[in-house]
C-alpha cells in the first residue's frame, strides 16, 4: 500500500422532505496510505447525455474509518464511495476493500 487516501465525511443536511449531505463543511475523518487499482471506464452517449465516469478500486488498512456514505481523495480528486466498503477480517491480509468513482464530464 504506498497511495496516499484521505476519507472525507460531511454532516447531513435535514429539511422537511430530504436529507443530504453538506460537502461545504465536510471533515478528514481518516488519513493514510492504500492499494488504488483501476476498476473500469464507463461512458455512456447519447444525444440527452454525454458521461464518462472513473472507477477504481481501492483497498484500505483494516482499522481504516469509512463508510457508504464518506468520499475518498486520490491525487487531488474527490471519489464517492460506491455502495458498503466491504471489511476482509481474515487470515494476515486484514483489509477494507471499496469501490470509488467520478464524473469526468
Amino acid at each position: 500500500m504506498t497511495d496516499p487516501v484521505e476519507v472525507w465525511r460531511a454532516p447531513k443536511l435535514k429539511s422537511a422532505y430530504t436529507s443530504r449531505p453538506d460537502w461545504d463543511q465536510a471533515v478528514r475523518v481518516w488519513v493514510g496510505v492504500a492499494s488504488v487499482q483501476p476498476d473500469r471506464a464507463y461512458e455512456s452517449y447519447s444525444p440527452e447525455r454525454d458521461q464518462s465516469q472513473e472507477r477504481l478500486s481501492v483497498f484500505l488498512p483494516f482499522e481504516a474509518v469509512i463508510t457508504s456514505g464518506d468520499r475518498v481523495k486520490l491525487g487531488g480528486f474527490m471519489y464517492d464511495v460506491d455502495g458498503e466498503p466491504e471489511r476482509w477480517a481474515y487470515t494476515s491480509r486484514r483489509h477494507v476493500r471499496l469501490s470509488a468513482w467520478r464524473a469526468l464530464r
